[in-house]
């Protein structure tokens, strides 16, 4: 398992916890420091069966600054919310859990954490 991380995030801290209590290995990604390509996120937001608007923090100052609230949420504006949140990392909601089975979830939510958890129960292998 993959988890986009924010380091001064508290809810990538309690996915962390989560994890770790749970002993499920994970690699972490520091996506504000290491941002995804447009070709990662369009990946991502598949997995999550996302449009890019209902993954994007529009809490933050910068969505405020370009005006997100305003802009459409259809099919010919995905690209354009697409480069926005690989140019402004920030935007992205966090944590993002990108499973080992092909799925992902955005692990903001004990039942999302829970979710995670189990999944990688099903696809992590047995100890002999």
């Amino acid at each position: 398992m993959e988890i986009w991380n924010n380091p001064a995030c508290s809810k990538c801290a309690t996915a962390r916890e989560t994890l770790d209590a749970a002993q499920v290995p994970y690699r972490l990604r520091p996506y504000l420091d290491r941002p995804p390509t447009a070709a990662e996120l369009v990946d991502v937001l598949r997995r999550l069966g996302m449009a890019p608007w209902e993954a994007c923090r529009l809490g933050e100052p910068v969505a405020a600054e370009l005006g997100l609230a305003d802009w459409p949420r259809d099919d010919t504006s995905v690209e354009r919310w697409i480069a926005a949140m690989v140019e402004h990392p920030e935007l992205i909601q966090r944590p993002i859990l990108l499973l080992d089975d092909g799925g992902a979830v955005i692990g903001r939510t004990p039942e999302a954490l829970d979710t995670a958890v189990a999944q990688s129960r099903v696809t992590r292998p047995k100890a002999l």
